[in-house]
């Protein structure tokens, strides 16, 4: 027995809109570009970032919670976190290595930084874009290993913007680019399966009593 029988059964439980809504979003998932947040101290921020990263089709955050370690606002995140995969780090040096793994390149926000403005960023590179504390931005350790600079241009007498805001403009430009060029950056068929059987469990009632009903019908 497919997972692919198993989704069109569990599909079945669904409305008609909510399968257009899946195969919709699916269709504007990608895994090309990443986010990680690096202990951010304040709840709101990274949930907002979360939100963020599901509006502008971004599949996988990382959250790395060396010293503050919280939940998920739920209220801030509008339920994203049920629709972006989260994967949480203890320690900085475990998440970078983990991203490097899997063929990302490291890029550092901050405005104190002249390697490259926004709008000159490469999106054809596989990215992982990484946000600081509010306070003290990024530790030494992502700087030190960070494979490229981006920061946002910035003509007024605050220097630095909200990790939130931050996230939300550089997520806007380079997916709205990305998706003008031929670079293959939707999931593949095998991930857009994996993610519809998840957002089925995640959205139907009695989810593992129909599962094992249609098990028990095929055997």
């Amino acid at each position: 027995m497919s997972e692919q029988d198993l989704l069109h059964h569990l599909e079945s439980y669904l409305t008609e809109n909510r399968r257009t809504k899946f195969h919709k979003v699916l269709a504007q998932r990608t895994k090309h570009f990443t986010v990680a947040t690096e202990d951010v101290y304040q709840l709101h921020n990274t949930s907002a970032v979360i939100r963020s990263c599901d509006v502008f089709g971004i599949q996988e955050v990382s959250i790395v919670e060396e010293q503050n370690t919280k939940r998920i606002d739920r209220e801030i995140a509008m339920g994203a976190q049920k629709w972006v995969d989260l994967n949480r780090y203890s320690s900085i040096k475990s998440c970078i290595k983990g991203l490097k793994q899997q063929g990302y390149q490291i890029v550092a926000t901050t405005p104190h930084r002249n390697d490259c403005n926004l709008e000159d960023f490469d999106v054809s590179k596989k990215s992982c874009f990484f946000f600081g504390r509010e306070t003290e931005g990024l530790s030494d350790e992502v700087l030190n290993s960070a494979d490229c600079f981006l920061k946002i241009p910035m003509v007024g007498f605050t220097e630095s913007l909200n990790i939130s805001v931050s996230a939300a403009i550089i997520l806007q430009h380079v997916t709205s680019k990305l998706k003008t060029t031929e670079i293959d950056w939707q999931l593949s068929k095998e991930e857009q399966l994996e993610k519809r059987l998840d957002w089925c469990k995640k959205t139907i009632k009695s989810y593992d009593d129909i599962v094992e009903r249609f098990y028990q019908t095929k055997n």
